[in-house]
């Protein structure tokens, strides 16, 4: 049996494009990847304002789309793929993280899952006998619930960043499904979290002709993501078709042993992917793939919400409050994590703690991107104009109140009319 591969390498701007194109090989994407079915990029929005190292990066997304023009794959079988949050607007994510410009570019569908025609199927008519071996599901959701139909039979690429996570030490290419599969009361899921993602993988190698991800480490986040992290400058670029191999390298590098982390280790036992580095050959850069950044991790300063989420979820708050989320009176934690995050915390932190990375040039590259053009290699040019702290104060606090209308609106305890169109389950 082969091992699982991982590819990584270093890279600047000026040649961000022919790296990722040289990354994706090398992990062997083409044979994973059919090109003769549908390709979702399932980009990862963290936050929907900018912070670096939280979601997918503009050059990320365009390297990977860029990659798979060169080999062959059809552009009308290739669409970007957005979840929807209760706190988090991928519409105004897509914009403001400069996803929407990449894909409209290269003329590329744009899908939001809970929107439009898309259908949705009950779990059971996806996967079938597959949902008795759920570690969790089956408890968290006892009717079953549905998943995007769109995704039966198609390529899935995930991408997300080198990042750290409150609640599973750190997150990426097997959290990245976690919106995509999983709807709005997918919170429910938190007490068990770790057992989600292991059952969410299960349901992607059912469901998926190919899973690949390719994950953006030019920025990285430290301390208690995925938002209000301390964001650094590493240079690294990652890519396998084995979820779990390329987030245990991910976590190697950030300084964490990956077979201590749940997710990672559960994986790994029932021999969904390779959590163990030992056994986990890398590509590429073998030096960049060795290096130890010392992340202090998600725990050592956590925010006051990720404290109250633990009390909620683990703690001793769990049984007066948890209770709540799963009733039309879960929409107060909605408006609180909302108030905090986008109304206190983004506001008058982000220029703090983003303002050195902003200065290097992946910042510049960021805040000159609709202005560039770049080279078949990359950006040789990253613009004159200084990175600045974006939506920082005043801007930001506004921006927050239409965020709290939309989360109030579009909270589903609260919602009237049917976001999607849904496929009843078959009558056995």
């Amino acid at each position: 049996m082969s091992r699982s591969k991982v590819a990584i390498l270093e890279t600047t701007p000026a040649t961000v494009l022919r790296d990722y194109h040289a990354l994706m090989n090398l992990a062997g994407y083409q044979d994973v990847l059919s090109k003769d079915v549908d390709t979702a990029l399932k980009v990862n929005i963290s936050w929907h304002f900018f912070f670096p190292g939280s979601s997918t990066t503009p050059w990320q997304l365009d390297g990977v789309i860029r990659a798979l023009a060169q080999d062959g794959y059809n552009p009308d079988l290739i669409h970007a793929c957005h979840n929807r949050t209760v706190v988090i607007d991928a519409h105004l994510g897509e914009r403001e993280n400069k996803h929407l410009p990449v894909v409209q570019a290269h003329g590329l569908r744009n899908v939001h899952l809970y929107e439009g025609d898309e259908e949705w199927v009950h779990i059971r008519d996806a996967v079938g006998d597959l949902a008795d071996k759920f570690l969790c599901l089956n408890e968290v959701y006892r009717d079953g619930f549905m998943i995007p139909k769109r995704f039966i039979g198609e390529n899935i690429i995930h991408l997300p960043t080198v990042k750290t996570h409150v609640f599973t030490t750190t997150t990426g290419a097997m959290k990245n499904a976690f919106g995509g599969l999983l709807n709005e009361r997918r919170h429910w899921t938190h007490p068990v979290i770790h057992e989600t993602l292991v059952d969410l993988l299960m349901i992607q190698k059912r469901i998926h002709r190919g899973v690949f991800a390719v994950m953006d480490g030019t920025f990285a986040g430290d301390g208690p993501g995925p938002r209000c992290m301390i964001p650094h400058v590493k240079n690294v670029i990652l890519a396998s078709a084995d979820q779990v191999a390329i987030d245990a390298v991910a976590a190697r590098l950030m300084g964490f042993d990956p077979m201590s982390i749940k997710f990672i280790r559960m994986a790994h036992d029932l021999g969904l992917g390779c959590g163990d580095p030992r056994d986990i050959e890398i590509v590429g850069d073998a030096e960049a793939a060795k290096k130890n950044w010392h992340f202090v991790g998600p725990f050592r300063k956590m925010t006051f919400a990720s404290r109250m989420q633990h009390l909620i979820y683990w703690g001793p708050l769990r049984k007066p409050i948890e209770w709540s989320l799963k009733t039309v009176l879960a929409p107060w934690a909605y408006i609180a994590s909302v108030l905090y995050h986008d109304t206190f915390w983004y506001p008058w932190n982000v220029e703090r703690t983003t303002k050195e990375v902003l200065e290097s040039p992946w910042g510049r590259l960021f805040q000159n991107w609709e202005r560039l053009s770049p080279t078949d290699d990359g950006f040789a040019d990253v613009g004159d104009e200084p990175a600045t702290a974006p939506r920082a104060g005043a801007r930001a606090l506004a921006q927050s109140i239409g965020i709290l209308g939309t989360c109030i609106k579009e909270a589903p305890e609260f919602g009237n009319r049917r976001r999607r169109r849904q496929t009843p389950r078959r009558v056995a």
